[in-house]
């Protein structure tokens, strides 16, 4: 080891600058800067020569030599090094900021024993010591009773490196003829050290998760009062540890978002579990005995088989909705943790799944009470508060609506500062789209609550985006606010912040979204003869127009849309309001072989419709949409492009405690004559300017209409009326050519499912061309 004389002269560099060495380090992937900042602003001058000894060593290799003054900002990465498997246990550690796989450290151990053999900076230290683990997300992936396959299991974990570009770990170990592997990749949020990383090993237990737990320090009180000690401040030793003692109980007393395996290396048995609203994702998929895990498809497909083909029920999920219901998924033989679910896997290969929050108890059972407003104001309080819980600085959407407004005024409310994102587009595409003036009403709140507004204006090459954002997302989502989420979360990773929070949920518990207001209008239209309706309204709404040839018509297309569910059954109507094909436009595009899959796609919406509340509509399209379209749409598509960003979106109103308030109001406290959500606006008034809350409903989404018609108009034309879905037989050709043509002429405004359309076209087209090893890193930039 050299002299630690030759490292002193660095501290005193920091105190200058860090341009001459420090800044080539944390360039190069060695050196966790937060980490070294934190013990720097401590004095713990001890602490960073040690870091700073490494980071050279590491970098320079033991082979290289000369004065460390002569390092320089382009000097190489950690190699790619792996060292053999070892004897019964291991445990692989990785200074995993680099963007190649870097040089791992390895653990062994001997059952409890355990024996530190190398280590690097920011590289987690496993043994029998404590360690302290904090709130992170991250990427969880695991296999059990799984033989040996292709793809190292290092790989697999590379296709979740954005989900964690901080840190990475692997578990592996054997008992009896059984072969177990845990790997985790993070993002550092809490307890920002080199030992926070996971897996988290205590007792025989190791756990990976991924997520946050809001009443750790609460349940953490509790357990210390049955005895527990802790070695850590963190909610991962805290999940652990009320696993342990309560077993499936203390599932129902986490408060948070959450995605985790547990696996005990004494019984061999494996738990998986997610949080009741399905925030956090986790795909299972089994063969025979055998399972695996991962927070992303990405991750699972190297492990798929010949047999394991395209799901056509999930396709035609996919095909009506676009986006995959949770009881769907896109590959056979994966499925994927249900909200509210726990799966429990034995030495002997079995599973079981257990459900620990229902959503009929939860969001039906308990009844109307009367609408108390400082109650629902003081729960909201309450869970931004506790969404604001972390060690970087956090941030927060903006587009100048009720929803994020109220969580970025309430946040305001608690820090010194706070970052706001919002979007617009090229004044072209808004002037086309007729899109509401978001960006006024985003400045107006930010000067008057001191926010830090950062505006991006979206003008991306979309041609470009397009199959990236589809690979992005894992499976095929037809909506173009995936893309909004993207780039703002990428504005705030390149500016630095890590978590942002959002407005996500109001619209689906407190009955936001237009539809449901058209949905009750639509229960009063059917009480019209239906001569007047099918003979005189309808004819007269096909005649409007959707679109001229330089801007689009809102009224007319929200009229001509309305028609097409209004004068359907209740459920029906629900369903088709929001989705883009019923049964029988489905059946005459589709191929007739595909007709009982797409009744299991029906059937399975009306099977959640009537567990709603029966006497109340309203209620009735809210837990509806709590259930399909939150978690299988708004919540799938801000987990993957908020992660492929290397960023953490939090949403407050998603929250089990705000959630039971919101359903014990009654339907007429959140729908009033046309204004919807009544009660969130009602508890907003003493926090927001009426101008905010009682302005025009706005949207998250993108200029679609514009991009159809300009930016894809050729990628339309040679993709959509021979591609994927046309060869396979899912489409007929016919549908989609006139599709194009009525979408041009303006006669009806089809871009919305044109867009969908090409979505899922490119995700088929992603199936047939070979994965590679490590998923590329989405890189898509506004202007």
């Amino acid at each position: 080891m050299a002299p630690r004389a030759e490292v002193l002269p660095l501290v005193s560099v920091c105190r200058t600058g860090f341009e001459g060495i420090i800044r080539p380090l944390v360039k190069g992937g060695c050196l966790n800067i937060i980490t070294f900042a934190n013990h720097f602003a401590a004095k713990r001058t001890d602490r960073c020569q040690e870091l700073l000894f490494q980071c050279f060593s590491a970098w320079l290799g033991p082979n290289k030599a000369g004065p460390i003054t002569a390092f320089q900002p382009d000097l190489p990465r950690c190699d790619n090094s792996f060292p053999p498997p070892v004897r019964y246990e291991q445990v692989r550690l990785w200074c995993s900021t680099s963007r190649t796989r870097p040089t791992s450290c390895l653990a062994e151990t001997n059952r409890n024993r355990c024996r530190r053999k190398a280590a690097l900076p920011g590289l987690q230290r496993k043994g029998s010591s404590a360690q302290t683990s904090g709130i992170s997300m991250c990427g969880i992936l695991g296999t059990i009773g799984y033989p040996e396959f292709g793809a190292p299991f290092e790989a697999l974990l590379d296709h979740l490196a954005h989900r964690g570009p901080d840190a990475a770990g692997i578990f592996e170990h054997r008992l009896a003829d059984q072969s177990v592997r845990l790997g985790h990749r993070r993002l550092s949020i809490i307890d920002l050290s080199e030992s926070a990383n996971q897996p988290f090993r205590k007792d025989a237990m190791v756990l990976v998760f991924n997520g946050e737990i809001y009443n750790y320090r609460d349940l953490r009180s509790e357990l210390e009062t049955y005895g527990v000690n802790f070695r850590t401040h963190s909610d991962t030793e805290v999940v652990l540890e009320a696993w342990r003692l309560w077993g499936a109980e203390s599932l129902s007393r986490l408060r948070g978002m959450f995605a985790f395996a547990i696996y005990d290396e004494r019984s061999g048995r494996l738990v998986l579990a997610r949080d009741p609203f399905g925030i956090k994702p986790l795909f299972v998929l089994r063969r025979g005995s055998s399972l695996a895990f991962a927070s992303e498809l990405k991750a699972l497909r190297p492990l798929l088989g010949p047999d394991d083909a395209i799901d056509d029920p999930a396709l035609m999920a996919s095909l009506v909705y676009g986006w995959v219901p949770d009881d769907f998924c896109m590959y056979r033989h994966v499925t994927k943790v249900r909200p509210g679910a726990w799966l429990e896997r034995g030495i002997d290969g079995s599973v079981a799944e257990h459900v620990y929050w229902d959503p009929r108890q939860e969001m039906v059972e308990q009844g109307p009470q009367p609408f108390d407003v400082e109650e629902l104001r003081s729960v909201l309080k309450d869970s931004v508060s506790a969404h604001m819980v972390a060690d970087v600085p956090v941030a927060s959407f903006l587009s100048g609506g009720l929803d994020s407004s109220l969580i970025s005024v309430l946040a305001r409310k608690q820090v010194d500062r706070l970052d706001c994102f919002t979007i617009a587009f090229r004044e072209e595409d808004q002037k086309f789209e007729r899109m509401p003036d978001d960006l006024t009403y985003a400045r107006q709140i930010a000067k008057s609550a001191d926010l830090n507004l950062h505006e991006i204006l979206i003008s991306p090459d979309v041609a470009d985006m397009l199959p990236k954002m589809v690979r992005t997302l894992d499976e095929p989502i037809g909506d173009g606010a995936a893309i909004n989420a993207y780039l703002i979360c990428k504005a705030a990773r390149d500016l630095g912040i890590k978590v942002l929070l959002s407005g996500m949920g109001a619209d689906e518990i407190f009955a936001g979204y237009r539809r449901h207001y058209a949905c009750m209008l639509a229960t009063r239209y059917r009480r019209l003869p239906a001569l007047v309706r099918s003979g005189l309204i309808e004819p007269l709404a096909d005649l409007l127009p959707a679109a001229g040839s330089s801007r689009g018509y809102r009224t007319f297309r929200w009229a001509k849309r309305f028609i097409k569910f209004a004068s359907l059954p209740e459920e029906q109507a629900y369903q088709r309001s929001y989705a883009f094909f019923g049964r029988e436009e489905l059946a005459g595009i589709t191929n007739p072989r595909l007709s009982e899959q797409a009744e299991r796609v029906f059937a399975h919406h009306a099977e959640i419709y009537a567990e709603g509340a029966p006497d109340d509509q309203i209620n009735r399209m809210c837990q509806t949409d709590v259930r399909m379209f939150l978690s299988g749409l708004n919540l799938a598509y801000t987990d993957r492009a908020s992660m492929a960003a290397s960023t953490e979106v939090r949403v407050p109103f998603v929250d089990k405690e705000v959630v039971k308030v919101a359903f014990r109001l009654r339907g007429a406290d959140k729908i009033q004559g046309t204004n919807g959500k009544f009660a969130l606006k009602k508890a907003a008034e003493s926090v927001l300017p009426r101008s905010i809350i009682y302005r025009p409903k706005g949207l998250f989404s993108s200029p679609l209409r514009a991009w159809i018609r300009n930016d894809l108009r050729s990628m339309v034309d040679d993709i959509l009326p021979e591609g994927e879905l046309v060869r396979r037989g899912y489409v007929k050709s016919g549908y989609i050519r006139n599709l194009i043509d009525d979408d041009r002429a303006g006669r009806e405004d089809y871009s919305k499912d044109i867009w969908h359309l090409l979505t899922l076209d490119f995700w088929l087209r992603d199936q047939a061309a070979p994965q590679p090893a490590r998923t590329p890193q989405l890189q898509l930039d506004a202007v």
